[in-house]
């Protein structure tokens, strides 16, 4: 069996094939150094210089560009430099988006990418003795602002179906069980986006010929069956432009001026994180005005409420006296106990 020391020689040159540019002037062993040690292999320069003399003899696409110095190393020009596996860095990253993008990659593209989610776990877990990038991932973490909610369970056979039609254009026969809904119902459906909020991914999409862009949560999809038809999208639609809207934030599409007073802790927070581009916030005593242009949405009642007293809405009139009527509701709901 190879040494340790052999076995360590062999990945980092391993490395150091990745690290080579495809075109001139190349890297220089002392920039190759330094990234080899921030992806945990502390080498001398002179070591670097070696294991490139090394590798020239194995792979004569390797050239060196002596023009200037100092020296730079690269793959020659029309020679593949396309190494199998992953580095550190790739490894890192595809680990970091695999949960978030598993939801939205077509079956085909799963399929095919798949095996570069098994290499990167593998690869960061067999660089766990280095200290350096590989150890990144065991360093940060990405949390939901509000109170985390597991993922619901989508059919996977549905998954793959919505996906196939969404990327040929094609319309879906679906049954869709609504929250209001005692059973699922049978749509047609003109799918336009893939959209994942949070733990949810949503389906956007038109039903029948109407023009009206609803969103479907696939999770409330029991079944699904691609039709022959085409899409007929809406005119001028963008996911871009639709979201920007508010519609993920459950709206009606319109925005207000939102007027409230907040006290001073909470008034840092927004002065930190603004609920909008136009946000002012002006003190008054112990207090702050708030005004902001925001969406007229379920998303922002529900911040709101969950402000409790420490905020109190001044306009526009209807969302007074929306929040006003669910806190009284919210009252009388805990004295009838």
């Amino acid at each position: 069996m190879p040494s340790d020391s052999s076995r360590n020689t062999l990945t980092r040159q391993w490395e150091l094939l990745k690290l080579l540019p495809s075109h001139r002037p190349g890297k220089t062993a002392a920039e190759l150094t330094q990234e080899l040690a921030e992806l945990g292999y502390k080498v001398t320069k002179r070591t670097v210089e070696r294991d490139l003399d090394s590798l020239v003899a194995v792979f004569p696409s390797i050239e060196r560009n002596d023009k200037g110095q100092p020296f730079g190393w690269h793959w020659a020009k029309g020679a593949s430099s396309d190494v199998p596996g992953v580095n550190v860095a790739e490894a890192l990253s595809l680990r970091m988006i695999e949960e978030t993008i598993r939801p939205l990659l077509p079956a085909s593209v799963l399929k095919a990418v798949e095996p570069r989610f098994r290499q990167a776990a593998n690869k960061l877990a067999s660089q766990k003795q280095h200290p350096g990038l590989a150890q990144w991932a065991d360093k940060v973490r990405n949390i939901p602002p509000a109170l985390p909610l597991l993922p619901p369970k989508i059919d996977q056979a549905v998954l793959e179906t919505v996906q196939g039609a969404l990327l040929n254009e094609i319309q879906l026969e679906v049954d869709y069980q609504s929250m209001d809904a005692d059973e699922p119902q049978t749509r047609v459906l003109h799918p336009l986006a893939m959209v994942q909020r949070g733990p949810i991914t949503y389906l956007v999409a038109t039903a029948y010929g109407y023009d009206d862009i609803r969103i479907y949560a696939l999770h409330r999809i029991s079944r699904a069956e691609r039709l022959t038809d085409r899409i007929r999208p809406p005119k001028g639609f963008n996911i871009d432009e639709y979201i920007q809207l508010g519609a993920f934030q459950f709206g009606n599409g319109k925005s207000i001026k939102l007027k409230a007073r907040v006290v001073d802790w909470l008034a840092r927070i927004l002065g930190e994180t603004p609920l909008s581009e136009d946000q002012k916030l002006v003190q008054d005593g112990d207090e702050h005005l708030l005004a902001a242009t925001v969406a007229d949405s379920w998303q922002l009642r529900w911040w709101i409420l969950s402000q409790g007293p420490n905020i109190k809405v001044r306009g526009p009139k209807h969302l007074l006296t929306e929040i006003k009527q669910t806190l009284t509701n919210t009252v009388s709901h805990y004295e009838s106990d």
